[in-house]
């Protein structure tokens, strides 16, 4: 939809060239209703709010900025990896008198100025009774070297709120405000969700009343069962139930099956890595939903859909709720988790999810100081031709996750010692996956840190996971790998050994202390990544019960011939994203896709 209005670029006598004087914005008519199907909060308090809409028919972007609380002004932009310099921005703020609203730029030292270009378009601003909204829109891409070009993928948005008024936007350095980072997928398909039939039930998997933690990061479990001699249904779509008011604490939530070799597993609501919860949890592996911030409702294909209930399946699941608490705040109630929807109508294929990439372990790090350090996980030959079926597997989507310092993850497939990219775009993508290498690689940036960052569950810790959904359903639950650590130990020593430093204490300390202990040069960077790339690896090739299937846990990499360049899109066209002819302009509630 267009709308008219009059646009106050200059608004008298010492206005601000090319912004708009909030005041004197006045819609010509009546808003029409404009959902907003995707959001997302910004900061850890949920203070501010950021919800959206894609017209791809039109190549805009709509958002609607909502601020709980606002005082002197709030800025929302976007840069490449996060950053506060170089970044593209759109900014309320204060002069005393009046408020503005303007399309703005930061400089390579973090300074302010008004964009020449006024790319965001304001359409309205308006307090009510849950705060102030800020409704505008821009073009995915403006032809402005300053403007962030908005593509697919994750987009790092900046937020901050301005503490005091400025008389000119000049005055503002976003070094001295409080400012902070959040990373979202903008665009999304505009493909709608498949119908669900009428038989469907639901079923929340949530952990009651959980009194969050009052620290950073906390891993929370929570043991709920299935009804009595519940037939075997499928699972067709999952998405996630929040606490309203929690939606900036919890990071991501799992649901797993527990093992059916397991009779009964004690009903337990605490810490995941309390040391006295009951042994029997660590047999609850099985991956039925995997939800992280910003993400939609997850629908499967008409034809699979995954197995719950019946003979031979256990009664239990495990709920597991990873709350990030940066602020600490104490006293915070959630009740968080997963409604299942699922049918008794089977479907052709049962599906199944297999986690890729590195095993969650300290052996993996990057080093400090780095742009870009890449890390890989492998899920080898050998692996595939234990685990998987001679007529293969069908991927039909994937989840990729990281933590802060994640930048990118991409899994490749490697046939015949060639690389070959798994295209998610397509649905459906066949490939005989048995005798094949499927390869996770994540790229971290460091920059910001002076101590190595290892592996691990902790929010400063890192992961390099890809969350398949596939079918045929096998048996193969989880497919990753770590550096051998005999070679890992050789590293420290001979680092220990260059740099002339006190006697080797390796294999007395923890990894992680002997990471932090070797000197970062230049030197030791190299080192550590070809170390990487080439020494053995030990392969996690684990069914959902968290047995090994048969395969050497040490194993060799064969080379790999680089592919050629990546595929460029079918729909794809100058000055932004293109989407089929047929697909609809604006999304609406309800809509959206399955999260590749």
């Amino acid at each position: 939809w267009e709308m008219s209005k009059k646009r106050a670029s200059q608004a008298g006598p010492g206005a601000p060239m090319h912004a708009v004087d909030v005041s004197k914005l006045v819609p010509s008519g009546p808003l029409p209703p404009l959902p907003m199907p995707f959001r997302v909060p910004l900061d850890p308090r949920g203070e501010l709010y950021l919800a959206w809409n894609i017209s791809y028919a039109n190549q805009e972007i709509y958002m609607e900025l909502r601020v709980a609380d606002l005082k002197q002004g709030v800025l929302l932009g976007m840069s490449d990896q996060g950053e506060l310099t170089n970044a593209d921005l759109v900014v309320l703020w204060n002069t005393g008198t009046r408020s503005y609203f303007g399309d703005a730029w930061s400089d390579a030292e973090g300074r302010v100025s008004l964009d020449s270009q006024q790319d965001y378009e304001l359409i309205q601003a308006k307090q009510k009774p849950d705060g102030y909204y800020l409704l505008f829109k821009r073009p995915f891409s403006t032809c402005d070297p300053k403007d962030y070009l908005i593509e697919e993928g994750t987009v790092h948005i900046i937020y901050g709120f301005l503490d005091g008024p400025l008389s000119t936007l000049g005055q503002l350095n976003l070094s001295r405000i409080h400012t902070g980072v959040q990373r979202v997928l903008m665009l999304r398909p505009d493909t709608p969700p498949p119908a669900l039939p009428p038989d469907v039930q639901t079923l929340e998997v949530r952990a009651p009343n959980v009194v969050i933690p009052s620290q950073e990061t906390t891993y929370w479990c929570f043991i709920q069962m299935l009804p009595d001699n519940m037939p075997k249904n499928h699972i067709i779509m999952y998405e996630s139930v929040i606490t309203p008011g929690n939606e900036a604490i919890v990071h991501h939530i799992e649901v797993f099956q527990c093992s059916p070799d397991v009779q009964t597993v004690p009903q337990y609501s605490g810490s995941c890595d309390d040391k006295m919860k009951p042994s029997k949890l660590n047999f609850c592996r099985h991956v039925l939903a995997a939800w992280a911030m910003g993400a939609e409702g997850f629908y499967y294909p008409s034809d699979a859909g995954l197995p719950m209930g019946g003979p031979g399946s256990s009664r239990y699941l495990r709920l597991e709720v990873h709350y990030h608490n940066p602020l600490l705040i104490s006293g915070r109630q959630d009740s968080s988790g997963i409604r299942l929807h699922y049918t008794p109508s089977l479907r052709r294929y049962d599906a199944a999810i297999m986690e890729l990439g590195l095993v969650y372990t300290p052996i993996m790090a990057a080093p400090p100081k780095q742009r870009a350090f890449h890390l890989s996980g492998y899920c080898t030959s050998k692996c595939t031709q234990t685990a998987l079926p001679p007529g293969g597997i069908y991927i039909f989507a994937s989840q990729l996750h990281t933590h802060l310092a994640g930048r990118g993850v991409r899994t490749v497939l490697v046939r015949g010692g060639e690389e070959r990219e798994v295209v998610q775009e397509d649905q459906h993508f066949s490939a005989h996956y048995q005798g094949d290498v499927l390869i996770t690689k994540c790229t971290y940036n460091t920059e910001d840190r002076s101590k190595p960052t290892v592996g691990g569950f902790g929010i400063m810790e890192e992961m390099c996971v890809n969350y398949v959904h596939y079918y045929p359903q096998t048996m193969l639950e989880l497919c990753k790998t770590h550096v051998d650590m005999a070679h890992l130990q050789k590293f420290f020593s001979a680092m220990n050994r260059f740099h002339g430093s006190d006697p080797c204490v390796c294999g007395e300390v923890g990894v992680t202390e002997q990471y932090s202990q070797v000197r970062w040069d230049p030197f030791a960077v190299q080192v550590l990544n070809s170390l990487y790339n080439t020494a053995p690896i030990s392969m996690h090739c684990n069914q959902s019960d968290a047995r090994a299937f048969p395969v050497s846990p040490s194993q060799t990499r064969s080379p790999v011939k680089p592919g050629g360049p990546d595929p460029t899109s079918m729909c794809s066209c100058p000055g932004g994203l293109g989407r089929p002819a047929a697909a609809s302009g604006l999304l609406h509630p309800g809509q959206s896709a399955l999260p590749l």
